[in-house]
């Protein structure tokens, strides 16, 4: 899992994909945090995406870097508990301008279960299960 983590926060960017009734849906996401050896992510309840996943909660990330790249596949569950919430607007005070642990629109969801894979053109993929 920390590998996964270290990968998705040493791009910065990822790009999350989403299912919108029968259409495919990705943007780009920066948010990633690894709590009680979960990996989260955090968005808007009033986002699209948070409808999204509310409607189907199987997602895939994905993020290139150096010559590598992870797809990140599972499904997501939301979390409400504010000491979460906390601990994702501290590691991104930024986002602190549009959101706050105690509002009811800060979100956020961990992957219930998944399976990244790291993979190059010149390695063997790693696959990681959780």
């Amino acid at each position: 899992m920390e590998e996964v983590l270290k990968f998705l926060e040493d791009c910065g960017t990822y790009f999350l994909a989403t299912i919108d009734k029968d259409k495919p849906k990705v943007r780009p996401f920066g948010t990633i945090m690894l709590y009680e050896n979960h990996l989260y992510i955090q968005t808007g309840k009033v986002k699209n995406v948070s409808k999204q996943i509310a409607s189907n909660p199987n997602v895939e990330v994905s993020a290139f870097k150096d010559g590598k790249w992870i797809r990140v596949e599972g499904k997501l569950k939301r979390d409400e508990r504010v000491e979460v919430k906390k601990a994702m607007l501290d590691k991104y005070p930024t986002l602190r301008g549009m959101y706050d642990e105690n509002d009811d629109n800060t979100e956020v969801l961990y992957f219930e279960s998944g399976t990244a894979t790291i993979s190059s053109f010149t390695a063997k993929p790693i696959v990681i299960k959780f």
